[in-house]
């Protein structure tokens, strides 16, 4: 089946010139201009993953973000966010947002082509199931949170509560990002400010070597935090860390000729 993909942007060019290249590598596109079209669209379209501006004219890409995310009919689809602003801020404000990636405009339409690819295929078929209401079931790992209990590949997976609380974070929400603040505030809560971020860094380290063969589900995301993913970095090391010119770590690089 063609994946579905919504770009949405004031720019209209830029839309034209993204439609181009989505389309054709075999993607079925449909664009808004604005932000009051996007949960219509969405709601009729059902995509697959969408490409949403930052700077809307007549809301934030953020708000739509926190929509989206907050709706458990719409939160599983991934948002990759364009945006001219690449501060750390704004980059930690959208993966808080919810935002699966960044791309830095002017940007490569061919890098937007892979980003999108990319996140396409990590994100396939990859929503969090309930079976009989007790079972997070994420590929090969199974959690099961009223009995303190993990799976990977059917096998038990002893983990300490701090390592439970770090993994139940993640998988509760796949492909989204948790900032190393968002964890110290969900899983330590009252103690978050006591606790350095290393901490969290060194405790992820420990919930990986646990996991074994499930260890690349959870992902490094550079200097903001971590996420679950079905794929992981399948290509990377045992760490969590992406392979060198993977999609999502590629430079940017401007459009040169965008028509």
């Amino acid at each position: 089946m063609t994946s579905r993909i919504l770009v949405v942007d004031d720019e209209k060019d830029l839309v034209n010139l993204v439609r181009y290249n989505l389309e054709k590598n075999g993607l079925q596109v449909e664009s808004a201009y604005n932000g009051s079209s996007v949960l219509p669209l969405v709601e009729s379209f059902q995509p697959n993953l969408i490409i949403l501006d930052l700077m809307l004219p007549d809301r934030s890409g953020y708000d739509i973000c926190r929509d989206l995310k907050g709706d458990a009919e719409t939160r599983h689809i991934p948002i990759i966010m364009l945006t001219a602003r690449s501060s750390e801020y704004n980059r930690v404000t959208g993966f808080e947002c919810g935002v699966e990636d960044y791309v830095i405009k002017p940007f490569s339409p061919k890098e937007l082509v892979l980003r999108v690819k990319a996140m396409l295929a990590r994100t396939s078929g990859f929503r969090p199931s309930e079976v009989e209401g007790k079972h997070i079931v994420l590929g090969r790992l199974k959690i099961f949170p009223d009995e303190f209990r993990v799976l990977v590949n059917d096998q038990d997976i002893s983990l300490t509560h701090t390592e439970f609380k770090i993994l139940m974070a993640l998988a509760s929400q796949p492909n989204r990002v948790k900032t190393r603040e968002q964890m110290l505030e969900t899983v330590w809560q009252e103690e978050a400010e006591s606790v350095m971020d290393r901490t969290v860094d060194a405790q992820v380290k420990r919930l990986r070597a646990k996991l074994g063969p499930a260890r690349d589900m959870i992902e490094t995301v550079r200097g903001v935090g971590y996420r679950i993913t079905m794929n992981g970095s399948a290509n990377g090391s045992a760490n969590g860390k992406r392979p060198e010119g993977s999609p999502s770590e590629l430079p940017l690089t401007p459009v040169t000729n965008p028509h």
